[in-house]
């Protein structure tokens, strides 16, 4: 599992690690029952926090993406569709969220921000 954080961003850490992760899984470059690194072991290899990464993991957990076992680690949970759906749609609605902030940012009209979009949906085949 290849983790870049950048230290200089305004997303927390445990959020990057968390996307980072989440994306691992749903692309499927980690599988059911795939174990994750110890905490302490990830910690270390990022050389961050051992409870940032623990926090990363408990909303990871929180959201079904992994399962910890005590005693034996923290393991990707078993996949479930709709979950896995919910987590890109959200992923493109942050996406979408982030572009129109920064639309916004530079003055652009809503009516701007719906022409371009037209414009990226016609270009697109479907």
């Amino acid at each position: 599992m290849h983790i870049i954080l950048n230290q200089s961003s305004m997303v927390p850490i445990y959020e990057q690690l968390m996307d980072q992760i989440k994306h691992h899984i749903l692309e499927g470059a980690l599988k059911e029952q795939d174990p994750l690194p110890s905490v302490r072991a990830l910690a270390g290899e990022l050389k961050i926090s051992a409870l940032t990464v623990k926090k990363a993991y408990d909303r990871l957990e929180e959201d079904g993406f992994v399962q910890t076992v005590h005693g034996k680690g923290t393991f990707v949970a078993a996949a479930d569709v709709e979950l896995a759906l919910e987590a890109r749609k959200h992923a493109v609605e942050e996406d979408f969220l982030h572009a129109v902030e920064k639309a916004k940012a530079v003055g652009m009209s809503r009516e701007d921000v719906r022409a371009i979009l037209e414009l990226i949906l016609e270009d697109i085949k479907w």
